[in-house]
């Protein structure tokens, strides 16, 4: 029986190989394009009760007023 000297559930590959995770829509699930390093520039990313959230372009459109509604009066 060989020994392992990961803790249980770690990757034992090699992490520089392992590709990002692609960012994926928290409304409609669209996955950004996997060629792109991080979610593109049209997408909005959001932090809603300490868990961070991205959204697609479209989605960040069509929802404009109510991000905009949650905005300090000083970002206006």
């Amino acid at each position: 029986m060989a020994s392992s000297t990961s803790p249980a559930g770690a990757d034992d590959g090699d992490s520089a190989s392992a590709e990002p995770p692609r960012p994926v829509c928290a409304r409609c699930g669209a996955a950004a394009d996997a060629r792109a390093e991080g979610p593109p520039p049209t997408w909005t990313f959001s932090v809603e009760r300490g868990v961070g959230r991205s959204y697609c372009d479209t989605c960040s459109r069509e929802n404009l007023g109510s991000i905009e509604g949650r905005l300090d009066s000083d970002w206006w």
